[in-house]
C-alpha cells in the first residue's frame, strides 16, 4: 500500500517542490530489489531524477522563486567544506548524502521529522537545500529534465573533465539510455562521435542520435582499422564484457572511461593488463555545477532524452522491463 511521508518543515535555505515527474533509473530497481552490495534498508523511497515546481522558498533562498521549475538529482547534501566541495565536485565528498537511502549528518538533508534517512522522488512533495537544487530553464520540458540530472551529468562530467570539444574524437560504447545521451552531448560540444555497439542493430539509432559514424564491435576488420583513433572512449556497458577491446581504440595518452564497472573489469585491472600509455579511469555522476551546466546545455542545444512517461501504477511493469533489458536507449519517467 502507499507509504505516507511528511517532509521536513521549510528551513531558511530550503525549497519545497511540487513534484511533477521523476525519472526511473536502473539504480532504483537494484535498490528496491536489494541487488546492491550496500544492503537496502526498508522502507525505501527511490527516485533521484526529480522535476517539479517550487511552491515555497525559505527566507534566505536566492535565485529561485515560487512558480519556478526546479529539480533534484542524485545528491541532497555534502560537507560543503572539503576540497571536492570547493571545486564543485560534491559527488566526491566523503560526507555526500544521496537523494534516497542516505543518512543526514548536517540537518540539511533530513527528509522527515525524527529520522535521518533520506527518501527520494517517488512522492508528490520534496524539500531540498537550495544548494542542491537544479534550476530548470523554463522552456525545457519538465518530463525530460530528470534523466538529465542522472544520465546527462554522468556522461557530461567526463566529457568536460577531459576537455572534449571541437577536434576531439569520442567513442561511446553501448547505446542504452546512457550511451544515447552521451552521443547527443558529445555532438553538442563539437566532437566527432563514433557510436560503438555489438552488431548492426543500433546503427540507425546511432545515426538518429547524431553520431558521426558507427562501429560494429563484432566486425574484427573494422575494429582493427579503428585502433588508436579515438581521444576519449566512454564505455557505458554495465554487463561483463571485453573492455580491453575498446582500450585498443584509444590513442596513446587518450582515456578510456568506464561508466559500468563490473567484476571482469576489476579483475583485469588488478591483473595488471594495462600495457598502453592511455589512462583507464572510472567515473560516476557529477557535482552540482556540472549538473546545472548540462541542463543548461540541453536547453540551449535542444537536447532531449527519449522518454516514456508512465503513471505511478505502472512502476512494477517498468521495473520488470528494466530487469529484462533497456536496449532501446529510452528512459522511463513517472508522471
Amino acid at each position: 500500500k502507499p507509504m505516507r511521508l511528511r517532509r521536513r518543515a521549510l528551513g531558511p535555505r530550503d525549497i519545497e517542490i511540487d513534484m511533477k515527474y521523476c525519472g526511473i533509473c536502473h539504480t532504483d530497481l537494484h535498490t528496491a530489489a536489494d541487488h546492491l552490495p550496500i544492503k537496502t534498508r526498508y522502507p525505501c523511497v527511490p527516485g533521484h531524477e526529480l522535476a517539479g515546481i517550487a511552491v515555497a522558498v525559505g527566507a534566505d533562498v536566492r535565485g529561485v522563486s515560487v512558480g519556478d521549475p526546479v529539480g533534484v538529482g542524485c545528491l541532497v547534501d555534502s560537507c560543503l567544506e572539503c576540497a571536492a566541495c570547493e571545486e564543485g565536485r560534491e559527488n566526491l565528498c566523503r560526507k555526500r548524502v544521496g537523494t534516497y537511502g542516505g543518512e543526514d549528518t548536517s540537518g540539511r538533508a533530513r527528509c522527515v521529522p525524527a529520522t535521518a534517512r533520506t527518501y527520494g522522488g517517488y512522492t508528490n512533495r520534496m524539500v531540498v537545500d537550495e544548494r542542491f537544487a537544479i534550476r530548470i530553464p523554463k522552456d525545457y520540458p519538465l518530463e525530460c529534465a530528470g534523466p538529465v540530472f542522472c544520465a546527462g551529468v554522468t556522461m557530461y562530467d567526463p566529457l568536460k573533465r577531459y576537455g572534449a570539444g571541437g577536434g576531439t574524437r569520442v567513442g561511446v560504447v553501448g547505446l542504452g539510455g546512457l550511451g544515447v545521451m552521451g552521443v547527443k552531448l558529445a555532438r553538442a560540444l563539437g566532437c566527432d562521435v563514433v557510436a560503438i555497439s555489438r552488431g548492426d542493430a543500433k546503427a540507425r539509432l546511432a545515426k538518429d542520435s547524431g553520431a558521426t559514424s558507427f562501429l560494429n564491435s563484432e566486425d574484427a576488420a573494422a575494429t582493427a582499422a579503428a585502433a588508436r583513433t579515438l581521444d576519449l572512449v566512454l564505455d557505458t556497458v554495465p554487463a561483463e564484457h571485453d573492455w580491453a577491446k575498446y582500450r585498443a581504440l584509444v590513442k596513446d595518452d587518450g582515456k578510456l572511461v568506464i561508466l559500468g564497472v563490473n567484476a571482469a573489469f576489476a579483475a583485469s585491472m588488478i591483473a595488471g593488463k594495462l600495457r598502453k600509455t592511455c589512462s583507464v579511469v572510472s567515473s560516476t555522476i557529477g557535482g552540482i555545477p556540472a549538473t546545472q551546466e548540462v541542463v543548461d546545455l540541453c536547453a540551449r542545444e535542444k537536447i532531449y532524452p527519449d522518454v516514456d512517461v508512465v503513471p505511478v501504477r505502472d512502476i512494477g511493469r517498468v521495473y520488470e522491463a528494466l530487469d529484462a533489458t533497456n536496449d532501446a536507449g529510452r528512459r522511463y519517467v513517472l508522471d
